[in-house]
Parts: C-alpha cells; sequence; structure tokens
C-alpha cells in the first residue's frame, strides 16, 4: 500500500492523485473486462462506447440484442425462455434450501423493513394562512427494476438492501435481473432468497443489455418497462444506468466499493486491517487509513500482510489495496476529519475512543459507523439501511439508496376565495413583471367576479 505522511511537502500531490483515481470518472474495469470487450467489439472500445453501442441495439432490437450480448459478454448461449426464471424454479430453490439461510434472509429483511418503514416520509398539510391549504402526498412508483450483480460472487445482501426498500415503500412491482451465472440467475440461494421475499419476476440477463432491457422493455418476455433502476454493479452497469436516465430514473451511478477509516491509538490494529480488506476483496475495491498514530499505521500495514494471507480472495484484496489503498498519517484529529470530508467515501468507520464527539464535523459520507465494533460488514449485511451507497466522492451530495427514493412527491394547493384574494396582488405582479397576461387573467377571472371588482390594482 502507499504510505502517505501529511507533513511532507508531496502530500497535497499524493493525495490529489488519490482522489482522481477514485473519483466517478476512475474509469475501473478489471483486466477481464477489457479482454472481453475487445473479444466482443473487435477493437477496445472505451467502457462508455461499449455501453452506448448495448443500450441503443437492445432499443432497436430487443430480445435479439440481448441474447447475442449474453453470448458475447457473458459467454452463455441462451434461447429466449431461459431468460425469464420460472417461479416453480423460484420456489423449488427455496424448499431445497438450508433451513438455517433462510431464517437469516428473514430475519435481515426484517431489520431492513424496520428501519425503513420509520424513515419513510410522512405527508404533510397546512394552512400558512386563512382559505390557503397546502400538502405534500408521497405514493410509491408503480415499478422498480432491480440489479443484483452476479460475476465474481453471489449476492443474497445486494437483493435483500435493494428489494425490501423498494417493498417497504410499497412498491407494487419488482422486477430483478442477474447475469446467467452459476453466482446469479442460476444461483441456489440467491433464487431461494427472491422466493422468500416474494419476487417472483426474474431475468437472466445482466450488464449493461439487462440495464437496457429493464429501461425499454422486452415484449417477447412480458418485461414491460420500469419507472427506475437500482441496484450495484460494474463500470458497465453504472454507465448504462446513466445512459438511460431521464427515460427512467435511477438510484445512483456506483463505482468501486470503498471505505476510509480514522483511527487513533485506540483502534485495534487487526480490527483495522480487516476493514480495509473486506472493501479491497471486492476487486477493484478502495480502503483509505487516516490516523495520526505512526505506531498505528505501521502495525495495521504489518496485520494486513498476515490477515491476507489467509483469506480466499487475499490476493486480489492485495492487488486492490495497492493500486487503490493508502495509509495516510495525518498531522492531528483535525486534519483527519477534513481529509475525510474530502474523500466524502462511501464507507467512513470512525474507530477512536469517543466516536460519536467527531460526528458532527464529517459532513460527507454514504455511511458512517461508529466505534470499535461497528464494523462496515454489519452495514453491508444485516443492519437495516440499505448499503447502495454513493461512491468515488458523490457522497458530498448524493444518499444512501432507501425506501424514500421509492417514494414521488406530489404538491397540493386548495385555496378559498378568500385565499385566493390573499394572493392575488403577489400573483399579479410576478405575472406583469414576466409578461404572462394570461397567467394573471386566470386570477382576475376569478377574483374580480367574487369581488365585482375591475381594478386590476
Amino acid at each position: 500500500m502507499r504510505r502517505i505522511d501529511c507533513s511532507r511537502d508531496d502530500a497535497a500531490q499524493a493525495i490529489a492523485q488519490l482522489r482522481a483515481e477514485l473519483g466517478p470518472k476512475g474509469n475501473v474495469v478489471s483486466p477481464e473486462g477489457r479482454e472481453r470487450t475487445i473479444q466482443a467489439f473487435g477493437e477496445p472500445l472505451s467502457a462508455a462506447q461499449v455501453v452506448e453501442r448495448i443500450c441503443d441495439d437492445v432499443a432497436a432490437r430487443g430480445v435479439a440484442a440481448v441474447l447475442d450480448y449474453t453470448k458475447r459478454l457473458d459467454r452463455r448461449e441462451l434461447a429466449i425462455p431461459d431468460l425469464k426464471v420460472d417461479p416453480a424454479e423460484l420456489a423449488e430453490a427455496h424448499r431445497q434450501a438450508d433451513p438455517s439461510y433462510l431464517l437469516t434472509i428473514q430475519r435481515v429483511r426484517d431489520n431492513i423493513l424496520a428501519y425503513q418503514r420509520a424513515i419513510l416520509h410522512q405527508e404533510v398539510a397546512l394552512e400558512p394562512r386563512p382559505g390557503v391549504g397546502l400538502g405534500l402526498l408521497y405514493r410509491p412508483l408503480q415499478r422498480a427494476g432491480v440489479c443484483v450483480p452476479g460475476g465474481a460472487a453471489a449476492y443474497p445482501s445486494s437483493l435483500l438492501m435493494t428489494v425490501v426498500p423498494a417493498q417497504a415503500a410499497g412498491v407494487a412491482e419488482i422486477a430483478v435481473i442477474t447475469p446467467p451465472t452459476p453466482q446469479g440467475g442460476y444461483n441456489p440461494d440467491l433464487l431461494a432468497a427472491l422466493h422468500e421475499l416474494g419476487v417472483t419476476e426474474v431475468y437472466r440477463m445482466g450488464g449493461a443489455q439487462g440495464v437496457a432491457a429493464l429501461a425499454h422493455g422486452i415484449p417477447e418476455l412480458g418485461l414491460r418497462a420500469v419507472d427506475k433502476i437500482v441496484g450495484p454493479g460494474n463500470l458497465f452497469v453504472a454507465l448504462a444506468k446513466r445512459y438511460v436516465y431521464g427515460l427512467v430514473d435511477i438510484d445512483s451511478i456506483a463505482g468501486p466499493s470503498e471505505v476510509v477509516v480514522i483511527a487513533d491509538h485506540t483502534a485495534d490494529p487487526a480490527h483495522v486491517a480487516a476493514d480495509l480488506i473486506c472493501q479491497a476483496e471486492h476487486s477493484p475495491g478502495s480502503a483509505i487509513l487516516l490516523t495520526w498514530s505512526d505506531v498505528l499505521r505501521d502495525r495495521v500495514e504489518e496485520e494486513i500482510d498476515r490477515l491476507i494471507a489467509g483469506l480466499d480472495r487475499g490476493e486480489l484484496a492485495r492487488a486492490s489495496l495497492e493500486q487503490f489503498g493508502a495509509l495516510v498519517l495525518t498531522r492531528g484529529e483535525d486534519e483527519a476529519v477534513a481529509l475525510s470530508n474530502l474523500f466524502a467515501p462511501e464507507h467512513l468507520h470512525v474507530a477512536t475512543a469517543e466516536p460519536r464527539r467527531l460526528l458532527g464535523r464529517l459532513t460527507a459520507a454514504g455511511a458512517i459507523f461508529l466505534g470499535h465494533y461497528s464494523p462496515v460488514a454489519a452495514g453491508d449485511y444485516a443492519a437495516g439501511p440499505s448499503h447502495v451507497l454513493p461512491t468515488g466522492g458523490t457522497a458530498r451530495w448524493a444518499s444512501g439508496l432507501s425506501a424514500n427514493d421509492f417514494l414521488k412527491r406530489t404538491s397540493v394547493i386548495e385555496l378559498t376565495p378568500s385565499g385566493l384574494h390573499s394572493l392575488a396582488p403577489d400573483i399579479r405582479l410576478l405575472a406583469d413583471k414576466e409578461g404572462l397576461s394570461a397567467h394573471r387573467l386566470s386570477v382576475d377571472i376569478r377574483v374580480d367576479t367574487q369581488t365585482g371588482d375591475r381594478d386590476h390594482d
């Protein structure tokens, strides 16, 4: 891992370089992804060019394009019936699933539901002046599309963290896509979890072609276009979501997983090392330690080497840490907080003696984990908030997925004759300033008729 000492003259440049690499334009694609692009298209296209071609092709050719890219990119030759998972297959996977696994799915679902229902927006009604009634209504989206990754690993946790918030909001129809892989659409644990959650519309398709299918619909499959697409994925999925935005809504344009750990001398080096490794093992994934303890920094580095040696994905994590990780020695707590806000990380773990004391100054993070016994994995899997979070520094202005993202806001205005009369002078003046005489007329014709006054103020 790179080591950055904030007391050195070159620290600012090193920090700037690290931020650029982790930003939303980092274009992080695995070597395998680059190789597949060349094989599929015959030339080394950029990720954005690949996504544009795929999405436009799916819009034009529908299911034929989906099958084509499934063969070329996922290396699976499927027929049209193979793309949609039969509900009976979901039920059979559920019947054969380990009961303890299903109980875990149930408990985590309940945790998520409890949190997401508690934070749901509340409708508002007020009367700021006599005769002026105002309100705000919330209505769930009719139809949502969920992307569940299935490349390097199976992710029932991502299924839970996307589907359950939508259910908490009251979304009537949920369509799930997942790649046609042993970790995705052919993974029995994932299929069992889908059945447990009551999801019956599931498609074996991933990547940009899956996103485009959700956005445009595929009549041959009975797949109707959705209102919003959510869920994590690789760079191609993220760019595809950006490409179809406007036709549908999306949750975010997520990049590689990332964590920043702010730690002082009270932190256990092994705990901190594990927290850094657990995001790096997504590969790619970034992990940054901010500490003002040089002893802790050195010991964390030692623990990383020790712990990685015993992990199945240890070498993948090591490669990520070498490319996207950093051990940063700050000149104190204040500088660590400032750098954390600058990085605006997806996950922020505060492993200090008094973590809550820093909370008010931490202004940019997708999720904050306080204390030595609040590892990021608790949020990834079971606590309740969704683990679909802003990455690449976008936590400066973006938020993590929640049930509220599946609600539409509608304002309500109800005026009595006297209420309209009280607002009329301001409406008239602004309409005159803007030269919109019909706007003024729509008020005059009511107020003047009501009062019998033809003097237009």
